[in-house]
């Protein structure tokens, strides 16, 4: 079977990863319509954020993960997944996939990254031994330690081998899944790739401190069995021996260059396609991109020059000009609670070159910066414990200092640090290759005026963040030099800010879109203001979420109450305060979804979500869990997602305080608080910190003294560790805390603004939190407390609020004339012995899709 020819070029892409992306991305948004691009993926998913594959453990999805959907949706674009590329025939011009497909070529782009090493050692591949690379291996790693220590009984003990950038996240996974880990590095430091020996000390207390085990200059020799076969155990050079019960290998990564010399390719002896600086291979229509390619005699396993290369390739294909430069090795590392960087000449190779340092072992910080030999250029640095001067330094790397290198490194309090622009050339992105110029080029003469504007238009913060604010610093700069100031617009409806706009509706009394639209804005408002109201007036009015005309302010989750799947089905996630449950409570979600053939998983929420409803069962479902005396979970709005817990005094033998008692009673004050973004709480009984409290917006850690309480942490994306607000607190000093915090965050917060980033942003920063909350320094506490008494007090399950409402329940019908029962030629066959139901499309076509496992039968 072979593709068809197209009209114009045709490039083929094989592998379907980030720097694909990418490439296609830059590629089509510059290319005619002539152009065709087809994308060949191993894996069956499409392309996702391996950057951020550790918040896979704190919470994020895999679509979560994903990456911009729009890009391969392009009609250019034919995107074929889970059937690799077998052979390269060059003669031919064409590539074959395993199926047997041949698909023809003009370019090819070789795009197949890496694969993670394992130890050449025996026992390597025993159960229980995981790499660290891939969605699938995060998934079978979290599976299994789940199903083992239900097996044992007891929490794991897990070993991680490997203690560089990849190890330490994957130890903070590990770590996370309640597992026991030990980070086994065979260098004399962790990260000795990027970290002098000082450095590597002080990261190791830093990463002692969090409670895994960290064992340096060991090389392990075999892994053995344990009596069921598992692993069980690991042998060192010297002789000793430690039992574990799960191994993560992270010791390094090969480029994926198989099919480069099955074609008799240039391959480097060490690994990865040769290349020159135009990305070009030994065979002029193959060129090749990312941690596959090897330029200068490296292959590197970093995303930013991966993107580099893809602009690259795509500005020659289109006729342009444009090199690969080389590499940029910074790194930052990704663990919450442990800041480490590193950038440039971190180890002062260069001739001449002077060390800047300030250690304080006392608070885990070591600062290194690089200089030449005259003290005035930055050649590199070393960061750990705080690297929030990272983005102000590496951008200047190769340029001047601009002022005392002191600022930098010394603590607040210390010297001011320096606040001079940075130069044009400066790189500010480097995931995105871009320049403070570019982004000084699009506030001036592109019309930027805001950071979502220019993100859009250079792509600088658009990949890891970490630039975010440089970002936003140097658009202000721009902004007001030309007399203007950076808009905090909500939209282009609302010149106002969302807290302004707060203040507005609450001082006005406004109670609908319409009204505050007509007195504060303009226009007819959009899918950016319209939920933005719609959760100012949730907190304000109160009111069910599709009363009146504020029903068609909510998202597509908040107007059904469910959340909407992929496949266009919705999942059911009802309240289970603290994860604690009943039998009874269980037997009824288990019959709910017998009944209608959903898909039940447990959340990480400790919670049983149902995937697969239609939109007409919903409130069919809803009723049989509202009669079972459930409610809501609120799983679809920006409000009170859960509160996570451990067991406490309850049963466990370290616990001090009743944890399941407290988040239930948390859970239940604030169910259905609506805010600028989702809310995750966390209790845990004692400090070993079962309930990961310190990951969430809101966390509780039981002492002797009484609760401990933390704020400003939570997963996702961009995981942030909370940090400690208050001490010793009553039940009720917790609680009066717990409310004023959060709804000082309600009334004050930006759009979509989680609680990390607005604490972060907040004047005075903790002491000043503490302030208004403990001392009412503002004279706000009354009115605090009064919102969260008023929204206390006005509670009402939305759900069991839906069926007694006839109005309502006519939104839940998939079309106007919709059968009442369904349609009998449907039959559907288990997934992993459960059902997944048939998606919208296939509901209405009646197509047998390959892949899928619904069967349509006519």
């Amino acid at each position: 079977m072979s593709l068809g020819a197209t009209t114009g070029p045709h490039i083929v892409v094989v592998g379907a990863g980030m720097v694909a992306h990418r490439f296609v991305e830059s590629l089509l948004s510059r290319a005619d319509d002539t152009w065709r691009v087809t994308v060949i993926g191993e894996e069956p998913r499409g392309p996702y954020d391996r950057v951020g594959l550790t918040s896979f453990f704190a919470g994020a999805t895999p679509d979560d993960l994903a990456l911009d959907a729009e890009v391969l949706a392009d009609e250019r674009v034919r995107l074929m997944l889970g059937d690799p590329v077998a052979r390269i025939d060059r003669e031919a011009n064409a590539v074959s996939t395993a199926s047997g497909l041949s698909v023809p070529y003009d370019h090819l782009v070789l795009a197949t990254g890496s694969y993670a090493a394992r130890l050449a050692v025996d026992g390597f591949d025993l159960p229980g031994c995981f790499v660290y690379r891939t969605l699938d291996d995060v998934e079978s790693l979290r599976e299994f330690v789940q199903r083992r220590s239900a097996q044992l009984g007891r929490p794991l003990v897990g070993t991680v081998i490997g203690g560089g950038l990849l190890g330490l996240e994957a130890a903070g996974a590990l770590q996370g899944l309640d597992v026991a880990c030990t980070v086994v590095q065979s260098s004399d430091r962790l990260m000795s790739a990027q970290l002098d020996l000082p450095a590597g000390a002080a990261l190791r207390r830093l990463i002692e401190s969090r409670g895994i085990a960290v064992r340096t200059g060991s090389v392990t020799t075999r892994l053995d069995p344990d009596g069921t076969g598992q692993v069980g155990g690991l042998e060192f050079r010297d002789g000793t021996y430690a039992q574990t019960d799960v191994v993560v290998f992270t010791v390094g990564v090969r480029p994926r260059d198989e099919l480069a010399r099955r074609a008799d390719l240039g391959v480097h002896p060490r690994g990865g396609v040769l290349i020159d600086a135009q990305c070009r291979t030994a065979d002029p229509r193959i060129l090749a991109v990312g941690e596959v390619a090897s330029f200068d005699g490296m292959a590197v396993g970093l995303v930013a020059p991966g993107y580099a290369m893809a602009e690259v390739a795509a500005t020659r294909l289109l006729g342009g000009e444009a090199s690969f430069p080389g590499y940029d090795l910074s790194t930052k590392l990704k663990l919450s609670g442990v800041d480490v960087a590193s950038f440039g000449d971190a180890f002062a190779e260069t001739p001449g070159a002077l060390d800047v340092v300030y250690a304080d072992p006392v608070a885990g910080a070591y600062k290194k910066l690089v200089l030449s030999d005259d003290a005035k250029t930055l050649l590199g640095g070393i960061l750990v414990g705080d690297a929030s001067a990272y983005g102000s330094l590496r951008p200047l790397v190769g340029g001047a200092l601009g002022g005392d290198p002191a600022a930098y490194l010394l603590p607040d309090g210390g010297v001011a640090a320096p606040t001079g622009d940075l130069p044009d050339e400066a790189l500010v992105c480097s995931c995105n290759s871009v320049t403070a110029g570019t982004i000084r080029h699009a506030v001036h003469d592109e019309g930027c005026t805001d950071v979502t504007a220019v993100k859009a238009c250079t792509k600088a913060g658009a990949a890891c963040g970490s630039c975010v604010t440089m970002v936003k610093k140097i658009v202000g700069t721009e902004l007001a030099k030309a007399g203007a100031t950076l808009s905090n617009a909500l939209c282009e409806h609302f010149d106002m800010s969302r807290r302004q706009l707060f203040d507005a509706v609450r001082v006005s009394g406004l109670t609908t879109f319409s009204a505050v639209i007509q007195r504060f804005g303009q226009g007819r408002g959009c899918d950016i203001c319209k939920p933005a109201l719609a959760s100012i007036l949730a907190t304000l009015v109160r009111g069910h979420v599709l009363d009146g005309e504020n029903a068609t302010l909510q998202d597509t989750n908040d107007h059904v109450m469910a959340n909407l799947q992929k496949d266009g089905s919705y999942s059911v996630v009802p309240r289970i305060p603290g994860g604690e449950i009943t039998p009874e409570g269980l037997l009824v979600i288990g019959q709910v979804a017998k009944d209608f053939g959903l898909y039940t998983k447990i959340t990480g929420g400790q919670r049983i979500d149902m995937f697969g409803a239609r939109l007409e069962q919903l409130p069919a479902i809803w009723k049989r869990l509202v009669e079972a005396g459930m409610e809501s979970g609120h799983a679809y709005g920006k409000s009170l997602r859960t509160v996570k817990s451990c067991v406490g005094s309850t049963w466990c033998r370290y616990g001090v305080q009743d944890s399941v008692g407290m988040a239930v009673q948390l859970e239940l004050r604030y169910r259905g608080l609506r805010s600028p973004h989702k809310l995750k709480l966390g209790v845990s009984g004692c400090a070993r910190e079962c309930a990961e409290a310190r990951g969430k917006d809101v966390g509780v850690i039981a002492t002797e003294a009484g609760w401990n309480m933390y704020v400003g942490g939570n997963g996702g994306f961009t995981p942030r560790h909370a940090v400690l607000l208050a001490e010793g607190l009553s039940d009720a000093e917790l609680l009066q805390a717990i409310d004023r915090f959060l709804m000082y965050y309600i009334f004050t917060a930006d759009r979509l603004q989680r609680t990390a980033p607005w604490f972060e942003d907040l004047e005075g920063g903790l002491e000043e939190l503490r302030a208004v909350i403990f001392d009412d320094s503002l004279g706000i506490c009354a009115d605090l407390d009064a919102a969260m008494s008023a929204h206390i007090d006005s509670y009402e399950d939305e759900w069991a609020a839906t069926l007694k409402d006839p109005d309502k329940l006519r939104r839940f019908a998939s079309f106007v004339n919709a059968p009442a029962t369904p349609d009998p030629s449907l039959a559907y066959v288990p997934e992993r012995g459960q059902v997944r139901p048939a998606t919208s499309e296939e509901r209405a076509g009646g197509v047998l899709i390959a892949g899928t496992t619904l069967e349509v039968r006519r």
